[in-house]
């Protein structure tokens, strides 16, 4: 296993005030995740808007989906052998290409091409959970890293509302040109305020570990997201899937043999991490739920019996208490991690989000009350995401923290790939005629909820599985940074004082 290696000391390693990595890296978390839904309200507007069809407007989310899974794992490695700041940095000048891309032009191909280069940016999640678990004093770490982690979230609830706002009183173009400016100011407050992690990884980049993890995940999500248009049972679907379990089992098998992996299969299969992983894809199955259906919910038509004829702005701003909660609850979690360690976390907020969605299946005709069963799911996930990130470090060595924290990340984007493929084909099937046009029925959103409510019960089971509960009486939780030599997994310990 590769070691834990400090980065040669220079005059620049050390950021002016790292005091503030805190605040600028959630910010940069926040304003990667506005990135990934920005353009959802804008997405009936555009084929009018670029004279591009329905099924090509729909790749401005969907690119960022795959390029988002693709290269998160592999920039969160790149970082553990390369620096953490120095390609986190990276990530975001590609977002800010990316944007400028989509601002000046409208054209389909430059807009999927700029958005693609957006979705790369989700790196920065990783790379900022791992930069603040080498950089933080112990007892700050787990409030922090559940900050950072929270923030896909609260961008999510910011980014809706905000881009509706753009897109009914400004020009479109304005957001990306607004989004790219703030990743200018990302790059320079991380520039000042980051200081680059001096741990490193031994060994090569795994190119061609990176290769095949990048083709099995582009042929999965693709089946998934596009499944329903192309037909689940389609050459072109099932062909994919099938490629995607052949180069997988080809990758899994280079993997096990190569000295410096991209990913570790071996740590990756111990109990702690793998049912970590899968927990992180259910609950951002449950979660994602949440955030696709109750703007849509909100303005269906009042002749539906149960629609609300919101307007774009108010049914984003429906999704804004949650991204309050979020920001409230991160430290909460913390401290509970803390004190009886992550899993009791994880298992109390897959609870949380099986009950707002109960709250939401008998509340769905008053505009207050889908707000609160909202909120709860949402309260949910702030605690299940300061979570995760916790009990995957207990799990991995620190020379891993990056690629480990990448694959968890892109556990929760192929959760939110299969959420919106299940969300389309429920509420695409079980409809009925009402105002000359073709609506989901009040069935059909209840059902959703149920399948987001199954998606935390199973959740919670996993989480049951996953080894240890309370924190040790030291209050430690599993750290690898001075590995003894007569320990071969690479596993340590780091002390956390209680309440951190």
């Amino acid at each position: 296993m590769p070691a834990d290696i400090p980065a040669p000391a220079t005059a620049t390693t050390e950021a002016p005030h790292p005091r503030f990595a805190v605040g600028v890296l959630a910010f940069c978390g926040v304003v990667v995740a506005v990135m990934q839904t920005i353009v959802v309200p804008l997405l009936p507007h555009i084929p009018a808007l670029t004279g591009a069809t329905p099924a090509a407007a729909s790749w401005l989310v969907t690119v960022t989906l795959l390029t988002g899974a693709v290269f998160t794992p592999v920039l969160g490695r790149a970082g553990d052998m390369y620096g953490k700041r120095r390609v986190l940095v990276a990530s975001l000048m590609v977002l800010v290409l990316g944007s400028v891309l989509c601002a000046v032009s409208s054209h389909i191909g430059v807009l999927i091409t700029g958005r693609a280069l957006q979705g790369a940016a989700l790196a920065v999640l990783p790379l900022g959970i791992s930069i603040l678990r080498d950089e933080l004093p112990p007892e700050r770490v787990l409030s922090a890293v559940a900050l950072m982690s929270s923030t896909l979230g609260i961008g999510a609830a910011v980014g809706l509302p905000v881009a509706a706002l753009v897109v009914e009183n400004f020009d479109w173009h304005t957001m990306f040109w607004v989004s790219g400016a703030i990743g200018v100011i990302d790059i320079v407050l991380v520039l000042r305020c980051v200081p680059e992690s001096p741990v490193r990884t031994r060994g090569r980049f795994d190119a061609l570990g990176a290769l095949g993890l990048s083709g099995a995940l582009v042929c999965l999500l693709l089946a998934v997201t596009q499944g329903a248009d192309w037909g689940w049972t389609s050459a072109r679907t099932t062909g994919l899937l099938v490629a995607a379990v052949v180069v997988a089992l080809f990758w899994g098998a280079y993997e096990l043999r190569v000295a410096s992996p991209m990913v570790d299969l071996r740590v990756s299969a111990r109990p702690a991490v793998l049912l970590t992983n899968v927990a992180a894809l259910l609950i951002g199955f449950a979660f994602y739920a949440n955030s696709l259906v109750t703007a849509q919910m909100v303005q269906e038509p009042k002749e539906t019996g149960y629609g609300l004829g919101a307007s774009l702005v108010v049914s984003g701003l429906c999704l804004l208490p949650g991204g309050v909660m979020m920001v409230a609850l991160s430290p909460v979690s913390a401290r509970i991690s803390a004190k009886y360690g992550p899993k009791v976390s994880l298992a109390l907020a897959a609870g949380v989000i099986g009950t707002g969605y109960v709250v939401r299946y008998f509340t769905s005709h008053n505009l207050w009350l889908i707000i609160a069963g909202a909120t709860v799911v949402a309260s949910g996930t702030a605690i299940a995401y300061s979570a995760l990130p916790a009990l995957v470090m207990r799990g991995v060595p620190v020379s891993e923290t990056g690629a480990a924290n990448g694959l968890n990340t892109l556990m929760r984007s192929i959760g939110q790939a299969f959420c919106s493929a299940t969300v389309a084909a429920v509420l695409a099937n079980i409809t009925f005629r009402v105002g000359g046009r073709t609506a989901p029925t009040l069935h059909a959103y209840q059902l959703v909820f149920l399948i987001a409510a199954g998606a935390a019960l199973a959740a919670l089971l996993v989480t049951l599985f996953l080894p240890g509960g309370r924190a040790p009486a030291t209050g430690t939780v599993e750290e690898h940074h001075d590995v003894p030599a007569d320990r071969k997994d690479g596993v340590g310990t780091m002390p956390i004082q209680e309440g951190a």
